[in-house]
């Protein structure tokens, strides 16, 4: 799929991982429609159309889904990046507390977006195919911690684990419609998630990447976006982007 006059959906497009996909995606010519709950960062470029979206509610994805439409025509690729990330220790000193912000993670991360694929595809399917007989391509954010997760990120590393496991059976559920769907799995990368952390757990977090010795950066997940966008056999696959990191 080419991306110059093509439109894509961006979820989290307003920071970290999701702003550089967006920067990436206009910078090559496509439409952009950044769905995220937080207001678009400053270097967001000025093309690009923002609609406050929670990927957990149904009515305001169909709305940023509808505004592709109405906006540009059509609807030709989505990036899943919107998540959220916290430390969440399973014996709890608050009652349900545990349970409360597992739910919210595995909300957000996992059904969310799956409610994006769900919401996003059914009218994409009634879009004519191109020359290769593609209608549209998905990618979602996956996790390393969805292989090898830290303690504290069960509930985090079940929702990207989710995320990465449902890549092959939407893949083959979406080949009819010549959808193709694919995930990254990316490591220790320079977001506002990470920039929480305390001085001392980032610089040991960087200590175990093999090479290149240092945390990625948000370009370097949007070049791969491009990539998969652009190569149409890949499809059905989780691809860690992750310097060759494995979290102890």
């Amino acid at each position: 799929m080419k991306i110059r006059s093509s439109t894509f959906l961006v979820t989290g497009g307003s920071s970290g991982l999701g702003l550089a996909t967006v920067q990436r995606l206009c910078a090559e010519g496509g439409n952009v429609i950044n769905a995220d709950l937080g207001a678009p960062d400053a270097g967001t470029p000025p093309e690009v159309v923002y609609i406050k979206t929670s990927v957990t509610d149904p009515e305001q994805v169909q709305a940023a889904v509808d505004l592709a439409f109405t906006k540009f025509g059509g609807l030709h690729g989505v990036v899943n990046c919107a998540g959220i990330g916290n430390v969440v220790k399973t014996v709890s000193k608050k009652k349900f507390g545990a349970l409360e912000a597992a739910r919210q993670i595995i909300e957000v991360n996992l059904m969310g977006t799956y409610n994006v694929i769900s919401i996003a595809s059914t009218p994409m399917a009634k879009q004519e195919p191109n020359a290769d007989g593609e209608r549209g391509v998905f990618i979602n954010t996956a996790s390393v911690a969805a292989y090898d997760g830290k303690v504290g990120q069960a509930p985090y590393s079940a929702s990207k684990g989710g995320v990465a496991s449902m890549t092959l059976p939407l893949a083959r559920e979406m080949a009819q419609y010549g959808f193709r769907v694919m995930a990254i799995a990316p490591g220790a990368f320079e977001t506002p998630m990470v920039a929480r952390l305390p001085s001392k757990a980032s610089e040991e977090l960087v200590e175990t990447i093999p090479f290149p010795h240092r945390m990625g950066r948000p370009p370097e997940f949007a070049q791969l976006v491009q990539q998969i966008i652009e190569n149409t056999y890949l499809n059905g696959e989780v691809i860690r982007l992750d310097a060759a990191i494995r979290m102890t």
